[in-house]
């Protein structure tokens, strides 16, 4: 009997480890409905973030697929244009078979290796898998749905370029590298490699403040950095040949952070960009027991002083709006999170440069950067009105671009409005850098938020959506901006400048704020 015993306890434990084990890993499925039939793609969820499988995905789509094991790289290749995918990494390179002419796209976190397949993060290869299949790709992240539409794109444009004639713009040099210039960003300083050929990446490295980039196998003229004028974080530049090599030493600024080296796609340049030194200690926010603790929340009520913000139908202005609501919110934190600290990069009505308002986050430490804003449409009354919540990423939508344009418009109210140059793909090199680790908080936080609103407030939920928002900018920590209806549209403006609307909404926010901060906690404990 007792041989029994030990017998079925053995089978016990060899089930259980099994079974483990394959819990772990259990897959998922989400369904992908195309031309009328309905399919299934493993998929997994990791930090909120919804993983596909590519081998799945691919012939539920269509196409067809090659992937090397070995090298943990797939590639779908579709009718006019193949998507190269690769674990561990978040370049996607994107071909065109009838002239075999690439693109190289960057997705914000990477894909993942599980079981001998590529996991890709279909939250943010929408844009891509559409222009390689040449229809409209929708994947709806509440009900975990993709939509293969019958809307086809026209991608001649976009990818089917002419190598010859693109390449016929680009400097006739004799020399690998032609040029050198400096630029000052918003949030670091950029150093251009001009290049009139591909070629690889230097590798690098920082000792006592000087940056060392070293090239291999390409050709400077004579007298190159001569004419290169510092500025921002770079003292000066230095070049000299190390064993038939170019070497440069980049002497650096006091108040670096650190560096990136990545490559133009568009022009073979070589971009080194050097971050400011402005991202939050993060040994700050751990307590005496080395435990990381979220204790800092930054409210940053949009607009102030002589920037009105938003006009709305009734005359009401934004700044009131977002101020009112944000105290609101304040208060109500210190109430219910009262190991948290509130601050405001406003309580009152003055203005507020926004640069300012991202060092008053960091220079605070914050864990959450929240900026609160009305929206408005200039035909007024419109009957367009909802909630959205931003993420900082460059817009998608012609809306979302007008918006943050709106919004950004107000550094005509600054002493220096050159210091913000347009949020282009280079400046984003830099805003990814202080970013990509917030990203995955930021979106969390966000779905919370939206999940939240829909189910309390009056004003209807539009969705989360990204645009290029300088105030979150500057702010080296999870920021979302909140704009929370439209005054251009009657019932939006009623319900936002009214007090039960304005304590609703602030209630909505601190409840989303409250599962942020279990979630982000347990996160940093894992």
């Amino acid at each position: 009997m007792n041989l029994l015993r030990i017998k079925i306890l053995f089978f016990i434990i060899i089930f259980c480890s099994l079974t483990g084990n394959s819990f772990s890993q259990r897959l998922l499925k989400v369904s992908l409905f195309r031309n009328g039939h309905e399919s299934f793609v493993s998929s997994l969820n990791r930090s909120g973030i919804t993983y596909v499988s590519s081998k799945d995905l691919a012939l539920a789509l269509g196409a067809s697929y090659y992937i090397n094991n070995i090298a943990a790289k797939i590639e779908i290749k579709f009718n006019n244009y193949k998507l190269k995918f690769t674990a561990k990494n978040q370049f996607v390179i994107f071909t065109s078979i009838k002239n075999n002419s690439s693109r190289v796209y960057q997705i914000p976190i990477s894909a993942l290796l599980l079981k001998k397949d590529v996991f890709i993060p279909i939250n943010y290869c929408n844009k891509i898998l559409s222009l390689a299949s040449e229809h409209k790709i929708i994947f709806n992240r509440l009900s975990k749905k993709i939509i293969y539409t019958n809307n086809e794109l026209n991608t001649s444009k976009i990818v089917n370029y002419d190598i010859e004639n693109e390449n016929s713009h680009k400097k006739i040099s004799n020399y690998d590298i032609y040029g050198i210039t400096i630029e000052e960003k918003v949030n670091g300083t950029l150093i251009r490699f001009k290049a009139s050929r591909t070629f690889l990446k230097p590798s690098g490295s920082i000792r006592n403040n000087k940056l060392y980039l070293f090239f291999s196998g390409i050709t400077i003229p004579p007298g190159l950095i001569s004419a290169v004028k510092p500025k921002g974080l770079v003292a000066g530049i230095k070049s000299k040949i190390v064993k038939g090599n170019p070497q440069f030493t980049i002497k650096l600024k006091q108040g670096y952070q650190s560096y990136d080296i990545s490559e133009d796609v568009d022009s073979d340049d070589i971009l080194v960009s050097i971050q400011n030194k402005f991202l939050t200690d993060t040994e700050k926010n751990k307590d005496k027991s080395g435990v990381w603790k979220f204790n800092v929340i930054i409210i940053d009520p949009g607009h102030g002083g002589k920037d009105p913000g938003a006009i709305g139908v009734a005359g009401v202005k934004e700044k009131d709006v977002n101020l009112s609501i944000a105290l609101k919110l304040g208060k109500l934190l210190r109430e219910k999170l009262k190991g948290v600290k509130v601050v405001f990069t406003r309580k009152t009505d003055k203005f507020v440069e926004l640069y300012k308002r991202g060092k008053i986050a960091n220079e605070n430490n914050g864990n959450l950067f929240i900026s609160i804003h009305a929206n408005s449409l200039k035909r007024k009354p419109s009957n367009t009105r909802g909630f959205e919540v931003y993420l900082l990423r460059p817009g998608r939508t012609e809306e979302a671009i007008e918006i943050a344009s709106v919004e950004n418009s107000v550094i005509r109210y600054e002493k220096d409005p050159e210091r913000y140059k347009k949020l282009t793909d280079e400046n984003f090199i830099l805003v990814s850098m202080a970013h990509s680790s917030y990203m995955r908080f930021s979106e969390t936080f966000s779905d919370f938020l939206n999940t939240t609103w829909s189910h309390n407030v009056s004003v209807p939920s539009r969705g989360i959506k990204q645009a290029g928002f300088y105030v979150l900018v500057g702010a080296s920590m999870p920021s979302v901006l909140i704009e929370t209806g439209f005054l251009s549209n009657r019932n939006d403006e009623r319900y936002l400048t009214s007090r039960r609307g304005q304590e609703n909404i602030a209630k909505t926010i601190l409840n989303a704020i409250i599962k942020y901060k279990k979630y982000y906690e347990r996160s940093i404990e894992n």
